[in-house]
């Protein structure tokens, strides 16, 4: 070999590896990020639908920001406080997440709050949305910048506002006229279950209804005769109230219908996990909700396409909260990276901070929002985000063969209601 030759070759080695280093150095910058869900446990259908939605988000950007890799840490909090904060710390410290979005309830927000100001971790599109969750953020709002951007208002701004408000405007047409004004309240007995029923209580008096019966169970429980025979004797004319657990509130459906109670059932909840038809069948028929819903093109053409992937129906509120939230979440890395040069904690808390919590970075329908037509964060709605027809708003539906229709607001109606028998 000649003294050119050997050069050559030693300088297309040197190229080489400089290319393999160059490359390898850009392929092994990760970003881990972390995503929190009921994914073991009584709500782990709702896991799961995150989960799945989650990958569809990824596979839109092809799982990368920029130079960065995103690697999706799941946190499984098991629909419990105390092993979602194991889990939360174990995510930080082990695994090592800079930052993370969504979670599935009020009693894990409120205690993973303190561990994201702790380790300075910034988690936005919680789906924590009782009362609670806001007061604990509004007495130290620097201190829990850091657990961010509620993706779910509180009940008082939808579930018990826009029920009641069905209700007395139903009685008032003359299309519904229950004997008296009597209710029954119940609910999971968890910070989400007791304020939303708080919330629904003070909605009812104001309407001039008599609670009769205000109950509080386990998510675990599935047994609700004694609980509806009690409403049935009463005669009550409206039995409301909520539950995350898909068991709990499907079981409770169907022994409705069994007892025989006569009251209009408003079932808050009872469509946040896909296959919740096949767990009710036509007990389902009737019930009333105030729910998002995949009615948009966009939203309508996930929905097909997640069902033809993952093979169930995927419920709006499950599914498309959660694909809309780690999207929005996207949004803001891409606008931290792209301010910054770089992606950080630190940085992603300065975007939440001075952007999204002052209502400068949105993210709306043409962003690629499914479910609502825009989520915006004012000085005033923080944490939680603005609510109306025109960005965060949820419907009065009622079920009916599998279904649900939009039966107010009147400007949105679907279909009229059909009063209970």
């Amino acid at each position: 070999m000649t003294g050119k030759m050997r050069l050559l070759v030693v300088v297309t080695i040197v190229a080489s590896l400089f290319l393999f280093v160059s490359f390898a150095g850009a392929v092994d910058k990760v970003l881990k990020v972390g995503v929190m869900g009921p994914f073991t446990g009584p709500s782990a259908k709702a896991g799961q639908e995150f989960k799945d939605s989650v990958k569809m988000a990824l596979d839109k950007i092809d799982g990368r920001i920029g130079d960065y890799k995103i690697v999706p840490v799941w946190v499984d909090s098991q629909s419990d406080p105390a092993k979602a904060t194991n889990a939360f710390a174990e995510a930080i410290e082990r695994k090592g997440i800079v930052a993370g979005c969504i979670n599935w309830h009020s009693s894990v927000a409120i205690a993973c709050m303190d561990l994201a100001a702790q380790y300075k971790i910034p988690w936005l599109a919680g789906m924590g949305a009782a009362e609670l969750v806001v007061k604990k953020w509004r007495s130290n709002p620097e201190k829990y910048s850091y657990w961010s951007c509620k993706f779910w208002p509180v009940p008082g701004k939808l579930e018990a506002g826009q029920s009641v408000a069905f209700m007395n405007w139903a009685i008032k047409k003359g299309i519904w006229k229950p004997k008296a004004k009597k209710a029954a309240i119940f609910g999971e007995d968890t910070d989400w279950g007791r304020n939303a029923g708080e919330n629904l209580k003070k909605a009812l008096k104001a309407g001039g209804w008599k609670i009769v019966f205000e109950d509080y169970f386990a998510l675990t429980q599935t047994d609700f005769y004694p609980l509806l025979s009690k409403y049935k004797k009463a005669g009550v004319a409206f039995v409301g109230g909520t539950t995350t657990s898909a068991p709990s509130m499907t079981g409770l459906v169907k022994q409705y219908r069994e007892v025989g109670v006569k009251a209009l059932l408003f079932a808050n909840g009872l469509s946040w996990v896909g296959n919740w038809y096949k767990m009710t069948g036509k007990a389902s028929d009737g019930v009333i909700d105030v729910q998002a819903q995949f009615g948009s093109k966009a939203a309508k053409e996930f929905a097909k396409a997640k069902k033809a992937r993952f093979g169930y129906a995927p419920s709006a509120p499950a599914s498309g909260l959660s694909y809309d939230g780690f999207n929005f979440f996207v949004k803001v890395l891409k606008r931290t990276l792209e301010k910054y040069g770089k992606i950080t904690s630190e940085d992603i808390h300065k975007v939440i901070v001075d952007e999204v919590n002052t209502g400068k970075l949105i993210f709306t329908d043409a962003d690629g929002a499914i479910l609502m037509k825009e989520y915006k964060y004012t000085a005033e709605t923080v944490p939680d985000p603005v609510v109306d027809t025109e960005h965060y708003f949820f419907p009065v539906i009622q079920y009916e063969n599998g279904k649900s229709s939009i039966i107010f607001p009147e400007s949105m109606k679907e279909k009229a209601f059909t009063p209970p028998m």
